[in-house]
């Protein structure tokens, strides 16, 4: 990617080399509740992770994403991926922000927390395990820079591109809050319980559609290289429920997917990166 660098996001809150610290609501939750939870909806068929509050993250729990690697020494060592997080956050939110403006309506940016893992949020206790997320509770990305080396190491998918498909696509979760759709969704949910599992890959689809919304102005811009657009793919295929599932030892099993297969992450991703536009990333149409 041709970025540029502009120094540190005013929406980047950087908690990295901190503890989780004080939550802001319900109470804390360990490594062993977060693999119970895993477990349940597992065997249950539903999203139990759904307890936590609402978060949406890329790729969920111990079978998705290894123990983090711990946090260098020098943080300053990390300077120049936060400056290209920073980038690629505030350059998401200003596409959206036009799309926004364009309906008529305000866009109100989402903050990003750096964290090295563990950390505290309003949807409760997380670990780096967990995945990137959003926390609709506070409207908060949740990302542990370790994890794109996972995403390089464990899942086969290197690039500057694959790390912005992740951070795009937890603001297309941003997006979903404000558009009403995570609201509308929980409450299906609550409502289906048996429906639970296929509305958060609904959910979690439409996140990688506006993911692409996004990529495809920044080809539009000119700031995509030769290359990019597959690496976005390749990562979106390397966090699909079915490799994921693959990847832990344990057959798959479609009716316990949450996310969606790694052929309907690089389709519903392709279809934003080649429209450029969100009402074509409607996933609860049929």
């Amino acid at each position: 990617m041709r970025w540029t660098r502009r120094g540190r996001s005013a929406n980047l809150e950087d908690r990295r080399g901190q503890g989780p610290g004080r939550l802001r609501r319900g109470a804390p939750m360990s490594l062993g509740g977060i693999l119970l939870l895993l477990v349940l909806s597992v065997l249950f068929k539903q999203d139990f992770f759904a307890l936590l509050g609402g978060v949406s993250d890329v790729a969920t729990g111990p079978a998705g994403y290894a123990d983090p690697a711990p946090p260098p020494a020098d943080l300053g060592a990390e300077d120049e991926q936060v400056e290209f997080v920073s980038f690629v956050l505030d350059d998401s939110q200003e596409t959206w922000n036009r799309v926004f403006r364009g309906r008529g309506d305000d866009y109100v940016p989402a903050r990003m927390v750096l964290f090295r893992g563990e950390v505290s949020s309003a949807c409760g206790y997380a670990a780096a395990a967990m995945g990137p997320f959003y926390c609709p509770g506070d409207q908060r990305v949740y990302l542990d820079l370790g994890f794109f080396e996972e995403l390089r190491r464990q899942f086969g998918a290197p690039g500057d591109f694959a790390q912005a498909y992740v951070i795009a696509h937890e603001i297309g979760h941003h997006v979903q809050g404000l558009l009403g759709v995570e609201s509308q969704v929980r409450r299906l949910q609550e409502r289906h319980p048996d429906q639970a599992n296929e509305l958060s890959v609904r959910m979690e689809l439409q996140a990688d559609c506006f993911a692409g919304v996004w990529g495809h102005s920044t080809a539009q811009r000119s700031i995509l290289e030769r290359g990019d657009v597959e690496e976005g793919l390749r990562a979106a295929a390397a966090i699909g429920d079915d490799r994921i599932q693959q990847m832990s030892g344990r057959g798959v099993n479609p009716e316990s997917f949450t996310h969606g297969s790694s052929e309907q992450r690089v389709s519903w991703f392709r279809r934003g990166l080649e429209s450029g536009d969100p009402e074509r990333c409607d996933t609860f149409g049929g």
